[in-house]
């Protein structure tokens, strides 16, 4: 059994590990703001909105954030 830890540049040349840590975390923004009642800016149609807290809708398979229709 090996106990490897991969380097940094093994990281970032796999990526996947980066990109599951980015999602969950952008996952764990929409709990917060959620939660806390706060308001959420998204970027949708080129253009910066805020999203209201009874909108943001936050799932749990770590897919993309939902703005408002």
């Amino acid at each position: 059994m090996s106990n490897h830890e991969p380097t940094v540049k093994e990281l970032f040349e796999d990526g996947r590990a980066i990109d599951d840590a980015l999602r969950e975390a952008a996952r764990d923004a929409r709990r917060l703001h959620k939660a806390l009642g706060n308001p959420m800016a998204t970027w949708k149609d080129g253009q910066v909105v805020w999203v209201q807290p009874e909108d943001i809708q936050v799932d749990d398979e770590g897919r993309e954030p939902v703005s408002p229709d």
